[in-house]
C-alpha cells in the first residue's frame, strides 16, 4: 500500500502540472492544480505512515520514496522554470544535486548501506538524515511549490505580495537542497572506496 502511495502521489502531480501548462490562465484549471499539489505533497508524508505503521518499510520502498520525491520536485522546478515563473538556474541546480547524490546513493546501496545509512561523520549525518532538517526542506519545498501556483491564480488578492513570498521560499528551498546535498559528496569517497 505505502509503495502504491509513492507511486500515485506522481500521477496526481502530473494532473496538476497538465492542468498548469495546457490551461494558461484559466483560473479553475490553477485552482485545482493547488489542490493537487497540496494532495501530491500531502501523500508523502502519508507513504512513510503507512509503511511504518504495517511494518512494509523496504530498502525498495526508500527508493521508491526518494525516486517520488525527485520527480515531483524537478518536475515543479522545470515546469516553473518553463513558464517563465522562475529562473532556469533553479531546476539546473536542483536536477545536477539529484544527478549527484543519486549516483552517490546508489553505489553505497550496492555495498548494503541505505540512503542515509551511508553517513558516517555526525555533522553529515545531522544535516541529511535528521528529522529536523528532513522536515525543514519539505517545508521550505511544499510552501515555495504551493505558494507559486497559488500566486499565479489569475486575480487572486494579494498577488505581488503572495509572489514576494513565494520566490523567496524557493530560493530557501534550493539553498536546503544544496546543503543537504554537500554532505553525501563529502564522504562519497569512503562509500565508494571502502
Amino acid at each position: 500500500m505505502a509503495n502504491f502511495i509513492s507511486i500515485f502521489r506522481i500521477f496526481i502531480m502530473f494532473a496538476a502540472v497538465y492542468l498548469i501548462y495546457a490551461h494558461v490562465g484559466n483560473v479553475q484549471a490553477y485552482v485545482w492544480a493547488l489542490i493537487l499539489t497540496i494532495l501530491a505533497f500531502s501523500l508523502d508524508g502519508v507513504d512513510g505512515w503507512v509503511a511504518r505503521k504495517f511494518n512494509e518499510v523496504s530498502k525498495f520502498g526508500a527508493l521508491l520514496d526518494i525516486m517520488g520525491d525527485r520527480i515531483v520536485e524537478n518536475t515543479y522546478w522545470v515546469l516553473f522554470a518553463v513558464m517563465g515563473w522562475l529562473n532556469i538556474l533553479f531546476p539546473l541546480i536542483a536536477l545536477t544535486r539529484g544527478f549527484i547524490t543519486d549516483t552517490i546513493r546508489s553505489a553505497a546501496m550496492e555495498k548494503g548501506l541505505t540512503p542515509f545509512g551511508m553517513q558516517v561523520n555526525p555533522i553529515c549525518k545531522w544535516i541529511t538524515g535528521s528529522k529536523f532538517m528532513r522536515i525543514s526542506y519539505a517545508v521550505a519545498k511544499v510552501l515555495a511549490f504551493v505558494l507559486i501556483v497559488a500566486a499565479k491564480i489569475p486575480n487572486i488578492a494579494h498577488a505581488e505580495f503572495l509572489w514576494t513570498f513565494a520566490y523567496w521560499t524557493a530560493v530557501a528551498a534550493i539553498v536546503f537542497c544544496v546543503i543537504r546535498g554537500l554532505p553525501v559528496m563529502i564522504e562519497a569517497k569512503r562509500v565508494i572506496e571502502g
